[in-house]
């Protein structure tokens, strides 16, 4: 069965100790295996499962960790303790492990044998405190985890494996992450700021910026067979308003934001880079701020951010990612406007151009409209309205000074309940949890940013794998929220955190 993650694989440890002799240790090995397989058969799973051999000594769960670290296509591992493995044994290599970490409480039968069980059968299975030996570790020892409890039959337990493993994958792709800035912040905003040294240091990505010359030679050497090419796949795949196909009198327009999608496409990809932003207030000699450029590279795979945010760019990234396979997709978002009315109150989302088309199955149009801003030719840009959907998330990334903070809201999304024939842009609209006005206090009570990431296809859950593997304050609001309690909540954690950092 091919996997979202093609190659990318889990390690599956079992520990248990040469006490019990050899007979038994082939059927731990023998059941271990089972459980792995039955992991890596789940389609809920989205990355293989290897399974590796019993671990029964400090030595070699050493071993195995380094050897996990040293491998880039492994994102994490899956520990089980099948028998009791004293958890001495894993001080050094819980304490080498530089990849996440899930702990999964299982068993390898579901029902007791009520009637046949006897102490052989109770010193095979041993897990019910194999596990808590070994849990008391992880406290001690202060190791960022997960812990999934259930057997691995069990659909819900396999959809909580597949989203730690998806959280996982989002913080490889940040790991892995070189990030293009054509050239630097929106002037006077705060938000799209932050420490690029810290960021690398905890969330692994390579912030640098590129003069956007760079970008205009870049442009201006795309050949004309090329921009032919992609133009005729807009064609083929969207609905092109009539005055900007060929022959037409903005067709020209539409042509340079084909050049400028393959431009940007190809300095990317010179750099091994996956995410970039640009800034309408710093385009040099671009004709036009790219629009659909960004939402094509977008629907690819690409993290993006507005006006220099490179923070959201990282986000959008490791959204893509960690939603891989799944129905929906991830954008830039940023909280536009609101309708009011008592007791439906909606939020409109959208940006100047750049919404990615993933979060629509419907066949966008692409279009071109003056943007008012950044004094260039009136952009290309697909216009569409986001598929309903329950369950989004939108996430900010903010920088608090001394860490990071993401927050994070449930969404549904909704239809439109009117036309908008005057905003030529793509838009989302959503209903927060619990209320609108319970969200937007806590919002802004977390300082959470004006930009954000929407996901309709990663939910929260892989968010905050995301965040526990990362170390990163994760404040949610959803439909459990109160007012009183997220701001005791806010309070409490600039304790812990600034506790938590030490000196």
């Amino acid at each position: 069965m091919s996997k979202p993650y093609g190659d990318r694989e889990v390690w599956f440890f079992t520990g248990s100790q040469d006490l019990y002799g050899p007979e038994t240790l082939e059927q731990v090995a023998a059941q271990s295996r089972e459980v792995a397989s039955v992991l890596d058969g789940s389609e809920a799973v989205p990355a293989k499962i290897v399974w590796k051999p019993v671990l029964k000594d400090s030595d070699s769960i050493r071993r195995a960790m380094l050897d996990a670290n040293a491998r880039d296509d492994v994102l994490g591992v899956v520990t089980w303790m099948h028998t009791f493995s004293p958890a001495k044994m894993w001080i050094a290599g819980l304490d080498a492990l530089r990849k996440p970490l899930l702990h999964l409480h299982t068993q390898a039968n579901v029902e007791l044998p009520w009637a046949d069980i006897d102490m052989d059968f109770m010193n095979l299975n041993q897990a019910a405190h194999g596990d808590r030996e070994y849990g008391y570790m992880l406290s001690r020892l202060g190791v960022a985890r997960t812990t999934v409890v259930g057997h691995v039959t069990n659909p819900a337990v396999q959809q909580r494996v597949g989203t730690w493993v998806r959280g996982a994958a989002g913080w490889a792709a940040t790991h892995e992450l070189n990030l293009v800035r054509f050239g630097d912040n929106m002037r006077n905003v705060g938000v799209t700021e932050g420490d690029k040294t810290e960021a690398e240091l905890q969330f692994g990505v390579s912030v640098s910026t590129w003069g956007v010359n760079d970008l205009v030679a870049a442009v201006d050497a795309v050949e004309e067979s090329a921009i032919d090419g992609l133009v005729a796949q807009y064609e083929e795949l969207y609905d092109v308003a009539p005055e900007l196909r060929a022959g037409a009198e903005r067709h020209d327009s539409l042509r340079y934001a084909a050049r400028q999608e393959i431009a940007m496409e190809a300095f990317l990809v010179e750099r091994g880079a996956k995410a970039f932003t640009t800034n309408f207030e710093d385009l040099g000699a671009l004709r036009q701020l790219p629009g659909l450029a960004v939402q094509r590279l977008m629907a690819q795979g690409y993290g993006f951010g507005a006006e220099g945010d490179w923070k959201t760019a990282v986000l959008v990234r490791a959204a893509k990612v960690m939603g891989e396979g799944l129905p929906g997709g991830a954008s830039l978002m940023e909280d536009y406007t609101y309708d009011l009315t008592p007791g439906s109150e909606l939020i409109l989302g959208a940006h100047m151009l750049e919404i990615c088309p993933s979060l629509t199955t419907a066949t966008p149009r692409i279009e071109i409209h003056p943007l008012g801003i950044g004094g260039k030719e009136d952009p290309v840009r697909m216009v569409f309205d986001a598929d309903p959907v329950e369950g989004a998330v939108v996430v900010s990334l903010a920088d608090m000074r001394d860490r990071f903070r993401l927050t994070a809201n449930v969404v549904d999304v909704v239809a439109p309940t009117h036309e908008l024939p005057n905003l030529p842009v793509a838009r989302a609209v959503w209903a927060p949890r619990p209320d609108f006005a319970t969200s937007a206090e806590a919002w802004l009570t977390a300082g959470g940013a004006h930009h954000t990431v929407m996901s309709t296809a990663a939910g929260i859950e892989a968010f905050e794998v995301f965040a526990q593997i990362a170390g990163t304050e994760l404040l949610v609001i959803d439909e459990s929220t109160t007012r009183r309690a997220f701001a005791d909540q806010v309070r409490w954690n600039q304790v812990y955190y600034r506790l938590a950092r030490g000196l």
